[in-house]
């Protein structure tokens, strides 16, 4: 018998550990003040996998209105990546970067489901501006239309109803305005 063959018998196929393949999930990082576009220009650069929602404001100078693309969540940017070490470093060492949202600084997984809610409100034309975040009320679903199965916090002021959506972690919303779309109970 050579050696090897001892050690295998001592370590048998079935012990083995089977490792489970680690998936990406999205994270929030915070940014520097007004360099959100800067931070997610760099992570493409560096092929890290990033969203920036974005909103349609005007702005009025003395002479004239310009419409400009903001921030929907001032100093906040995602990332969607495998939750590993060189990952991390990656992100954080980019510059304007201040940290991940989150416990210990290591970042706390973004459901997937808030994130499409989030890009589905901004990539169409539907009119949405940032809300309070909301803790209570009543949770619903859009049924039909362009925001079909999108889920939010039903709000109504007025005569004015809008689907509040939140992303629970950085405790920010988005509001958009509903009327004429079918809302159901969730």
């Amino acid at each position: 018998m050579t050696a090897l063959h001892t050690q295998l018998d001592y370590f048998p196929q079935a012990s083995l550990p089977i490792c489970a393949p680690v998936t990406s999930r999205w994270y929030a990082v915070h940014t520097m003040a007004r360099h959100e576009k800067r931070v997610v220009a760099q992570f493409e650069e560096r092929r890290v996998n990033t969203f920036l929602p974005l909103m349609r404001e005007i702005h009025r100078w003395s002479d004239r209105r310009v419409a400009v693309e903001v921030p929907v969540f001032s100093c906040y940017a995602f990332v969607r990546i495998v939750p590993t070490v060189e990952e991390r470093i990656k992100v954080l060492r980019t510059p304007g970067v201040l940290a991940f949202v989150g416990s210990e600084g290591q970042g706390t997984p973004i459901p997937e489901d808030q994130i499409e809610s989030i890009r589905l409100a901004t990539s169409g034309n539907v009119l949405c501006f940032p809300h309070a975040f909301l803790n209570a009320g009543t949770c619903v679903r859009i049924r039909g239309g362009a925001l079909e199965g999108m889920e939010g916090i039903l709000v109504q002021t007025g005569k004015d109803q809008s689907l509040v959506v939140s992303v629970e972690l950085l405790q920010r919303s988005i509001a958009i305005r509903v009327e004429g779309y079918d809302v159901e109970l969730v």
